[in-house]
């Protein structure tokens, strides 16, 4: 039957989640990174998700598609009961030994490696001196708290910018490609977590480079919630 459904546009989604919460009957699910509309019976035509998503890149559209099935829908959220959890939003402890993080203070003492203020990627202004020449890395905020030494091992002579897709309401691939078209940049590292939701902001860096008509050197790097390197 000829109804009307969601379409998610993949170029637009900046892989936050908050589509996927905010969809009373599952049928939004997060795959690597992006959001995608699971199957058509669980989308009832609504459109709560629409006015969630920071980057519009959800709309409805009047296409083939299965019936909206309520018994289906009720069935699957009885078995996953709580609905969509992200998470990153999950709360778990981390057991640290405590036997290796005594040391001498001494020892320990990290100086920053920041080089420039302010480090939101919302804030940035777009042809800020420091960007002549810069080695960039952007990062998802919760890197620096979940990995010890992140000042050493990721800032160090690099121009920081931070950000979260998941809680800013903003579209970084915008800026960042001003960014980096209006600046000679020598390299971009990327650091974020292992959850889907972070997934936001490598998908911004990677339109960012492709917008920007520039071919540069970039990486990224994961980070487990446990503050491991995962790749």
């Amino acid at each position: 039957m000829i109804r009307r459904i969601i379409h998610i546009d993949s170029e637009k989604c900046n892989g936050c989640g908050a589509c996927a919460s905010a969809c009373h009957e599952g049928a939004i699910g997060m795959v690597d990174g992006k959001a995608v509309l699971l199957r058509d019976d669980y989308c009832d035509g609504l459109g709560d998700c629409l006015p969630t998503c920071p980057t519009n890149a959800i709309s409805f559209v009047e296409r083939e598609a299965l019936p909206y099935d309520e018994v289906a829908v009720k069935e699957n959220m009885a078995k996953k009961k709580t609905g969509f959890v992200c998470p990153g939003s999950m709360a778990k402890a981390i057991n640290r030994d405590s036997e290796k993080i005594e040391t001498n203070k001494e020892e320990v003492s990290i100086s920053s490696q920041l080089r420039q203020w302010p480090v939101q990627i919302k804030l940035v202004p777009i042809n800020a001196p420091y960007f002549n020449n810069a080695n960039l890395l952007i990062a998802a905020d919760c890197t620096a708290y979940a990995y010890g030494n992140f000042h050493n091992d990721f800032m160090k002579n690099k121009v920081t910018l931070i950000g979260c897709p998941k809680l800013d309401d903003i579209d970084y691939a915008e800026k960042l490609t001003e960014i980096i078209r209006n600046n000679d940049i020598k390299s971009v590292t990327v650091v974020r977590m292992e959850v889907p939701c972070c997934g936001g902001i490598e998908n911004a860096v990677k339109r960012a480079l492709m917008d920007s008509g520039k071919f540069l050197p970039w990486n990224v790097v994961t980070i487990s919630t446990d503050g491991k390197i995962l790749d």
